[in-house]
């Protein structure tokens, strides 16, 4: 019996349940995968993205190698191109870990179609959350709206059912694949399109394992508080991988669990707290998957102040926010790490994200999509979720007069300024009692630090305090009388 593992969010061979099965009942196994030709030129995503989904691309072309293997692939339509590589290997199954974003439910669900035309059938595994939407539901099934609700439920079937973690399966050692005559290497990120980039994190399975061992060994035992600050290595920074399935969820919530039970520094309330965002994670690809309309407007119509109109001062404002150039450190900081690395600290999402939908009061939408278009994790429904959360649109919203102070955030998460220095090179010389609001500088003082404002660092696009004035009076107004 001869099987395809069609990959594509899941690119490992350790816990990879589709790949597991096909090992276990198929005498041959092809691996594979297809570059979605009309998503990679929608300019949805990124060059750090994509360089980033290439490099895991490498790391298990070089793993499945080592076991004798080729990894197979193709570019162009997706349906197409997993039918017609079935027909052409003759194959006997079609194997692949489920997908929740809306599209990809489409995709699916049109190659299952046309594979069972030609008698083909498909073996689909969850693999990308630990439960699946249909496996948390309320008393009465509905989809779950609140994440505390879902939280409970989540803890009670992890702990009535503990999901194991599957081995890299004995038996890769002894399939063969069925290549084709030539077997073309892959593709660089320019002839897909995109730029070359240097990657700030290390993509590939063996990366993810190294990136989670490390950060279980430390920095998970101080994460409640260490989080929360930009300026040291607090958090795990493993979304990519979780993005890119280099690294599954139910081993990385196993991992920390599991640490617990080791000697030295641990601490129980740490371990709870990542393990919460992961779990906050399923709860937005369980929205995704039941209320697929998120990705077109709000999830709630609640009374918001509304966006600006379009203008070429909208334009102006929105352009001065994408390049760091704000006149609000913190806010320029997440922008340009988010430009030139690919990722941004999960506390400055949320500051940039307040600054961009109340100070400057731009749509969400706009600035999701230029999330989509930079961020190497990108991904559909945390980035869909986490907007919407502080547009007070989603579920479990930001209350929509909660307004994050940009200066008394970074005062708070970046006391010392080293996170502002790293990315705004302008106030590297800037103390910190004036690092967080470099326009109260006296003229003395932009002499003395080599840092004059309107010249080496713009000062405000707007007035914070006036800002937040105007949409909290945009907001009454928005509030029907009973």
């Amino acid at each position: 019996m001869r099987g395809i593992v069609w990959f594509r969010r899941d690119l490992r061979l350790h816990d990879q349940p589709a790949l597991t099965a096909a090992l276990e009942e198929c005498d041959e196994v092809v691996p594979l995968f297809v570059f979605d030709q009309p998503l990679l030129q929608s300019g949805e995503f990124g060059s750090a993205s994509v360089n980033f989904m290439l490099g895991c691309l490498y790391d298990l072309s070089s793993s499945f190698a080592d076991h004798g293997i080729a990894l197979q692939w193709r570019q162009g339509n997706q349906i197409e191109q997993v039918v017609q590589a079935a027909r052409e290997w003759k194959a006997d199954a079609v194997y692949w870990n489920r997908d929740y974003e809306p599209r990809a439910i489409e995709r699916d669900h049109l190659v299952q179609q046309q594979l069972g035309k030609v008698g083909i059938p498909v073996r689909t595994f969850k693999d990308h959350v630990v439960f699946e939407a249909t496996e948390i539901r309320g008393a009465t099934g509905e989809p779950l709206q609140r994440y505390s609700a879902y939280r409970a439920r989540w803890w009670t079937k992890w702990h009535a059912m503990t999901p194991p973690i599957q081995p890299m399966p004995q038996a890769l050692m002894k399939k063969n694949a069925v290549p084709p005559p030539v077997i073309p290497p892959l593709p660089t990120a320019g002839e897909l399109g995109y730029d070359p980039v240097d990657l700030a994190f290390e993509p590939g399975e063996r990366n993810a394992q190294k990136q989670l061992r490390w950060f279980v060994d430390g920095p998970l035992h101080a994460y409640a508080h260490d989080r929360n600050l930009p300026g040291i290595e607090g958090s795990s920074k493993l979304s990519p991988h979780f993005r890119f399935g280099t690294l599954s969820p139910r081993t990385a919530i196993h991992a920390a669990l599991g640490s617990l039970a080791k000697g030295g520094r641990v601490s129980r309330s740490d371990v709870l707290t990542w393990v919460d965002e992961l779990i906050w994670r399923e709860f937005f690809q369980q929205v995704l998957a039941s209320f697929p309309q998120v990705v077109q407007g709000p999830f709630r119509n609640t009374a918001v102040p509304p966006s600006r109109a379009p203008s070429q001062e909208r334009e102006r404002l929105f352009q001065a926010w994408c390049d760091g150039k704000t006149g609000y450190p913190i806010v320029d900081a997440g922008m340009r790490q988010l430009n030139h690395t690919g990722w941004m600290h999960n506390r400055i999402r949320m500051v940039v994200a307040s600054f961009l939908i109340k100070d400057l009061r731009i749509d969400w939408q706009s600035g999701e999509r230029y999330f989509m278009q930079h961020l190497i994790d990108a991904d559909t429904a945390a980035n869909n979720g986490n907007w919407q959360w502080c547009a007070s649109t989603g579920t479990d919203a930001m209350r929509g007069y909660r307004i994050f102070n940009p200066a008394l955030q970074s005062k708070k998460f970046d006391p010392d300024g080293n996170y502002i220095r790293r990315y705004v090179p302008e106030l590297a010389h800037v103390p910190a009692k004036r690092i967080h609001e470099p326009h109260l500088m006296s003229s003395d003082e932009q002499d003395r630090y080599g840092c004059h404002i309107g010249e080496d660092y713009p000062g405000p696009v707007v007035d914070h305090h006036q800002a937040r004035q105007e949409y909290l009076d945009l907001g009454k107004q928005q509030v029907t009388p009973c």
